[in-house]
């Protein structure tokens, strides 16, 4: 059997004759268990903020998306359709057509973007499932955000008083060349059939309508769009599925997945997962120094025990082993026990969510194996760091 391992195993079950060195241990443990235990809280409190705030993605966005690399608008024709039809990557493609309009309800204005789309739209995304009020649209109507109906006070079904969509005409003649008659803006009225809620700024940018409507108010044709939208039938075919489209629609079409559409936001999150785990890892670090001192008191209150070692033949550099292995020991059970400790407050909120933002929706977290791993390896490295800094401390004055 391994000698350091052994006596180690003993020293970390037995107890000091000074109740004020058991005390300092006992206060040490605590300290590495309590500071394990907050880092993993944060960590999965973290996972749960992120997961949430990317949720809107999942209903908005689809799994790959395809765009123009120059403009607004391109073409499709009937060939790459059918091409498109027959691939086995994905499960469903659905057109769309997008532009900033004015919208207009009982001299109340605004600004956003209408999306045109087509039936197989709600299939690549669920964007169906975030309607708070009101039905999916049909022929000349529409699907508004929460936060465009209460700036224009709109309510859904209201046929005699519907919302105005107005949008610039496209022309190459000055205002004056066209005449004080000339009409300077394609309008057509539409009735909102639903509201849809996700977040505040997606709230107040949006209005969606059927594809041939907004190719009419844009002036379009059948054939012009501003994007298409896939969705994979198997993500683990999602690279070779993507070089088949881009082969079918050429390249002058750029193909962006999900997290390439919100890459901004996903540089966010994980810059302050990271400057979170770091922060928390700097107080473990400050937290450690009193565990060096604890170790050394160790050290200092099993000198007779090293003394009589060091007389029966063990080497220092098996004594600094001996206390290294325990100090290693320590650090590793208090981290154990706070991911437990802290695992079992995570699945209480996510049983219970007794801790709530407010009162329709619990604070999100969320447990991870990873945030375990990460936790752990925090824990044992900073242990094996203040544990070498301790048991170097073993030298031959100290034993003689």
């Amino acid at each position: 059997m391994n000698f350091p391992l052994y006596i180690a195993k003993r020293y970390v079950r037995s107890k000091s004759k000074q109740s004020a060195v058991n005390i300092i241990n006992l206060v040490t443990f605590c300290v590495i268990v309590i500071g394990s235990a907050a880092l993993f809280i944060v960590l999965s409190g973290f996972s749960g903020l992120k997961t949430f705030s990317l949720s809107y993605t999942n209903s908005f966005d689809p799994d790959l998306k395809a765009s123009p690399a120059t403009g607004k608008f391109f073409k499709i024709t009937d060939r790459q359709e059918d091409q498109l039809a027959a691939l086995e990557g994905i499960t469903a493609y659905a057109k769309e057509l997008e532009d900033r309009v004015y919208l207009s309800h009982k001299q109340k204005d605004h600004i956003a973007y209408i999306k045109g789309v087509d039936a197989n739209y709600t299939q690549v995304t669920g964007i169906d499932s975030t309607l708070y009020i009101g039905t999916w649209f049909n022929e000349q109507q529409v699907v508004t955000g929460i936060g465009i109906a209460n700036l224009l006070s709109l309510s859904i079904n209201s046929y005699r008083s519907p919302l105005e969509i107005l949008v610039p005409k496209a022309g190459t003649q000055s205002l004056t060349q066209q005449g004080p008659n000339a009409k300077f803006f394609n309008t057509i009225p539409v009735v909102v059939s639903g509201v849809y809620a996700v977040e505040a700024d997606l709230d107040t940018k949006y209005v969606f309508a059927d594809l041939p409507l907004v190719q009419a108010l844009l002036e379009k044709d059948s054939t012009q769009i501003s994007g298409i939208n896939f969705k994979y039938a198997n993500t683990d075919n999602a690279q070779s599925t993507r070089k088949e489209i881009q082969a079918i629609l050429g390249k002058d079409i750029i193909l962006k997945n999900r997290k390439e559409l919100n890459s901004t936001l996903y540089r966010m999150l994980n810059t302050e997962n990271v400057a979170t785990y770091l922060i928390f890892t700097l107080v473990l670090i400050i937290a450690l120094f009193n565990v060096v001192g604890a170790f050394i008191m160790m050290i200092l209150d099993q000198q007779g025990n090293s003394k009589t070692l060091y007389s029966l033949g063990t080497s220092i550099r098996e004594l600094r082993r001996i206390y290294f292995i325990q100090g290693v020991i320590v650090t590793f059970l208090g981290g154990l026990i706070g991911v437990l400790l802290g695992s079992i407050l995570i699945w209480s909120q996510l049983l219970f969510e007794w801790l709530k933002i407010s009162a329709d929706l619990a604070y999100p977290v969320e447990y991870q194996w990873t945030n375990v791993f990460v936790v752990l390896a925090t824990i044992t490295v900073l242990g094996i760091i203040a544990s070498k800094i301790a048991s170097s401390r073993i030298n031959k004055s100290l034993l003689t």
